[in-house]
């Protein structure tokens, strides 16, 4: 399947593209998580065996934490990467773009036992060929995709923080602006976001710091986030 870019449109009309990783990225990212976890249980085996029963009983739960518990805190701690995506520059999200949490990343990563099936999997594979996202049957369900993390879409990068409404009804192109200047916001000086910010002093009451801050609330706000 060739990788393709999904459309979505947030609440508030800020387009997102969002390119979809196909089959054959996501089994590279597998691998290389596979390698590594094998390595970590490996490594640990050597002083575990030293204790006898009670180490064969921290070896199950070690085995436990990294077929399972791995993916999960990956993808919600490390901004939707397990290690392998990130080498593979793959990312898990929401359908609608935004970051995966908890229980979409449990429901996704507790259908590997389908998607495995009939083995080395059998299903996951068909599904992410059929698909026009390339998404696994666990992603369909819990409602995630992967994505490319080099080309994030537009708003992606702006800065996690509280959705402050906007005051006032923007045009779409002023609403592309405020978003953009989030997005780059980590590029500037201090000084330049209070420079630009500043700019803006009627749409948020404040300067300086107090304006930045404000603007990037309302960048969160525009994008759908909570």
């Amino acid at each position: 399947m060739l990788d393709t870019v999904r459309e979505i449109e947030t609440p508030e009309g800020i387009s997102l593209h969002l390119r979809a990783a196909g089959a054959l990225p996501r089994a590279q990212a597998w691998m290389v998580d596979l390698v590594l976890r094998m390595g970590v249980f490996t490594v640990a085996m050597i002083p575990l065996s030293l204790f006898g029963a009670g180490g064969n009983g921290l070896a199950m739960l070690l085995l436990f934490a990294l077929m399972w518990a791995y993916w999960v805190v990956c993808e919600v701690w490390l901004d939707g990467q397990t290690l392998g995506k990130r080498a593979l520059g793959l990312r898990v999200v929401n359908a609608d773009g935004t970051p995966v949490t908890w229980l979409p990343s449990v429901v996704r990563n507790l259908l590997r036992v389908v998607d495995v099936l009939p083995g080395v999997y059998g299903v996951g594979l068909t599904s992410t060929l059929i698909d026009p996202y390339g998404r696994r049957l666990g992603d369909i369900v819990a409602g995630t995709m992967v994505i490319h993390a080099s080309d994030l879409p537009t708003g992606q990068q702006v800065p996690a923080a509280a959705a402050v409404p906007l005051p006032l009804v923007l045009a779409a192109d002023e609403q592309a602006a405020l978003v953009e200047f989030a997005e780059r916001s980590g590029q500037l000086t201090l000084q330049r976001q209070e420079e630009l910010a500043n700019l803006l002093t009627p749409l948020t009451a404040r300067s300086d710091t107090a304006a930045v801050r404000q603007l990037i609330g309302h960048a969160n706000w525009l994008l759908g986030r909570p």
